[in-house]
C-alpha cells in the first residue's frame, strides 16, 4: 500500500494563458511536466507519491476554449480537455443521443469530484476500470491530440496500451474527444458493478450500443472495463448477434462468449472468477436493455 503524505512534493507551478504557450512548455520540458486539468487524480497521485515527481505542473485551466461540450448532428459530440464530468452528464444533447456516456458520468465518484474532474482526464489516467472508457469504446469515439509538431486523431480503441499507459507522447496533450452521432434508432447503455453506485471503482463495467430492425440486430458494440489490462471490445460476442434475430437465448450465448475475451485479475475488490461471472451477468443485462428493451 502506498504511503500518503499530507503535503504535495516540491515542483514549479506554471499557468499558461494560451494553448500555444502550454504546448511550447510541454514541447520543451517534455517528461519533466505533468498536466493539471481537474486535478482529482493528479493531486492524489502526487501526495501519495504514486508517480514520479515532476519538475513542472502545467495548469491548463486558464487556457481558453477547452471547457466546452458541443454537439451537432454531422460531427457529433465534442468534449473539450477541460470539460468537467458534470458538464457531460448535464448536456441535453448527451442525454438525448449518448445515454451511455451520461450514465457513465453519473457513476463516477461524488458530485464534488464530478464538478471538478474532467472527462478527458479520466481517459488519460488510463486505469482499466475508468467508467468513461467502455461507453466511448462502444460509441467509436476518437481523440484529437496536439503538440508543437502538429495534430493527429487517434481512435480510442488504439489509445490505451496498458494500465496507466497510452499512446500519448511526452510533448502531446488531448485537446478533445469526439463521439460520432449514433445512427437513427440506436440506443446505448452503461452498467457498472461496484459496492456503491458512484463512490467506488468498477468491479465490472459494460457498455452496449446497438440498433434493431424488425427483431434483427443491424449492429451492436460491446465494451468492457475493469476486466483486462485495458478497456476492451467483445468482438466475438458482437459477431454472434449482428444480422441475427435476437432472442433471450442468443443474448445468453453472446454474454457467455464475452467471458472468453476477458483477462481479469484477482485483487482486494473481486476475484478473477467473480469478475468473469459478472461479465456474463452484466453483458446479458445490457444487451437485453438495448436489443430487446426493459
Amino acid at each position: 500500500m502506498a504511503l500518503f503524505y499530507r503535503r504535495l512534493p516540491k515542483f514549479e507551478y506554471v499557468a499558461p494563458q494560451t494553448l500555444d504557450e502550454a504546448l511550447h512548455i510541454l514541447g520543451t520540458r517534455r517528461e519533466k511536466v505533468k498536466l493539471l486539468a481537474g486535478g482529482t487524480d493528479l493531486v492524489v497521485q502526487l501526495k501519495s507519491r504514486e508517480i514520479a515527481i515532476p519538475e513542472y505542473v502545467l495548469d491548463l485551466k486558464s487556457v481558453p476554449g477547452l471547457s466546452s461540450v458541443t454537439f451537432n448532428l454531422q460531427s457529433g459530440l465534442t468534449i473539450g480537455a477541460l470539460a468537467t464530468i458534470s458538464s457531460v452528464a448535464e448536456s441535453s444533447e448527451a442525454q438525448k443521443y449518448f445515454p451511455a456516456l451520461v450514465q457513465a458520468a453519473l457513476s463516477m465518484a461524488s458530485p464534488q469530484v464530478r464538478n471538478k474532474g474532467t472527462f478527458v482526464g479520466n481517459i488519460c489516467n488510463a486505469v482499466p476500470s475508468a467508467d468513461s472508457a467502455p461507453p466511448l469504446l462502444a460509441l467509436n469515439a476518437t481523440l484529437r491530440l496536439k503538440s508543437l509538431a502538429g495534430e493527429r486523431t487517434v481512435p480510442i480503441k488504439e489509445f490505451f496500451t496498458g494500465p496507466r499507459k497510452t499512446v500519448l507522447q511526452p510533448d502531446e496533450m488531448v485537446l478533445e474527444i469526439n463521439v460520432p452521432t449514433p445512427p437513427l434508432g440506436s440506443s446505448s447503455v452503461y452498467l457498472k458493478l461496484s459496492p456503491r453506485h458512484s463512490m467506488d471503482l468498477a468491479i465490472v463495467g459494460v457498455a452496449v450500443c446497438g440498433i434493431m430492425n424488425n427483431g434483427i440486430c443491424q449492429d451492436v458494440t460491446i465494451a468492457l472495463g475493469a476486466v483486462a489490462p485495458t478497456p476492451i471490445r467483445a468482438h466475438l460476442a458482437e459477431e454472434m448477434l449482428k444480422n441475427n434475430k435476437i432472442t433471450p437465448e442468443l443474448i445468453e450465448d453472446a454474454a457467455q462468449n464475452a467471458i472468453t475475451q476477458c483477462s481479469p485479475i484477482d485483487d482486494h475488490r473481486a476475484s478473477k472468477e467473480y469478475r468473469c461471472d459478472m461479465v456474463r451477468v452484466m453483458t446479458k443485462r445490457a444487451l437485453t436493455q438495448v436489443l430487446i428493451g426493459g
